[in-house]
């Protein structure tokens, strides 16, 4: 049975890392983050979250360099870029006990059977996050829009752990979703990031990218957007989840009013990090190749986008 009060480790101290962990050490739970490059900056000065209407720090808050000063916890949450996986191997074991649940935060296919490679597919549940966040300083995290984050067992259905972890969630003041379907939260997720983040990146000015008010604001982009999302709605009926016309339109009427947000990939893209192609766009490509399905938008993003950043 899942803990009422569980140890939490959040691996990746980047936006989302932040951002949750720091919602749920607010709420009062026992959370530590692992951290690399932003420890010494964490140390001296907390964490601080902003959303709609609050903005605070964590001052101080349980931060380690090595998961070996953590141990097993009751949960992990991965708020790692896919970019940086080969690092699980040394990052997870640590952090494991029988019953861990491991908490995947990142984007895209296939990322979720790449943590389960090193903890067991037992131990995983998938997380979308639908929310506007960016870490604008070391140990700072700024949402825009705090949206709602979507749950799912790796291996399919709803179970107690996972309603747990989403109560966990939910006392902490943010909105969850329960999916029976981890593939078809997935592919849900990607009507968005696969148009706004990708064109982002390829559409600006050479390493400076372009927010989402600029492509919906250029008919010639605009209209790449709502392609990219029917064929991705498209791929995704071909692996047999259905996606809403309505929920189509949703993310476009969504991010109009959003202003200057920057994704997180034209963020990486900008800081000269690698890029999560290969989870975002190609394997979501290479289905769509598997299956017969026509994606000719996607191919043209997909080949921009190699040309513009570190294929990761």
């Amino acid at each position: 049975m899942f803990p009422v009060h569980p140890r939490i480790a959040v691996v990746g101290s980047g936006a989302l890392g932040l951002y949750y962990g720091g919602r749920l050490a607010r709420s009062g739970h026992d959370v530590v983050f692992l951290a690399r490059a932003d420890l010494d900056v964490i140390r001296a000065n907390g964490v601080t979250v902003s959303y709609p209407g609050e903005r605070y720090t964590l001052h101080p808050v349980r931060v380690a360099a090595k998961p070996a000063e953590i141990g097993p916890v009751d949960l992990v949450i991965i708020g790692l870029k896919a970019t940086a996986n080969e690092a699980l191997p040394l990052l997870l074991p640590p952090l494991l006990g029988p019953e861990t649940v491991v908490v995947n935060l990142q984007n895209g296919l296939g990322v979720d059977e790449q943590v389960a490679a090193v903890s067991g597919a037992a131990h995983v549940v998938g997380a979308l996050c639908f929310v506007c966040v960016n870490r604008t300083a070391p140990g700072v995290a700024e949402c825009t829009l705090p949206g709602y984050i979507a749950l799912g067992e790796l291996a399919g259905g709803l179970t107690d752990r996972t309603s747990a972890v989403a109560e966990l969630f939910t006392q902490a003041g943010l909105k969850t979703q329960l999916a029976g379907s981890l593939l078809a939260a997935r592919w849900h997720k990607l009507v968005w990031n696969i148009p706004f983040n990708g064109l982002a990146v390829v559409s600006g000015v050479v390493r400076a990218g372009m927010t989402t008010d600029r492509i919906l604001q250029d008919p010639v982009l605009e209209a790449r957007v709502w392609a990219l999302m029917r064929e991705v709605q498209s791929i995704a009926r071909a692996e047999g989840v259905a996606i809403a016309d309505e929920f189509v339109v949703k993310q476009v009427e969504q991010t109009r009013p959003m202003g200057p947000y920057k994704p997180s990939t034209m963020v990486d893209y900008v800081a000269g990090r690698p890029l999560e192609i290969t989870p975002i766009w190609g394997e979501p490509l290479r289905r769509a190749q598997a299956l017969g399905v026509a994606a000719p938008e996607l191919y043209k993003l997909h080949e921009e986008l190699c040309l513009a950043g570190v294929k990761v």
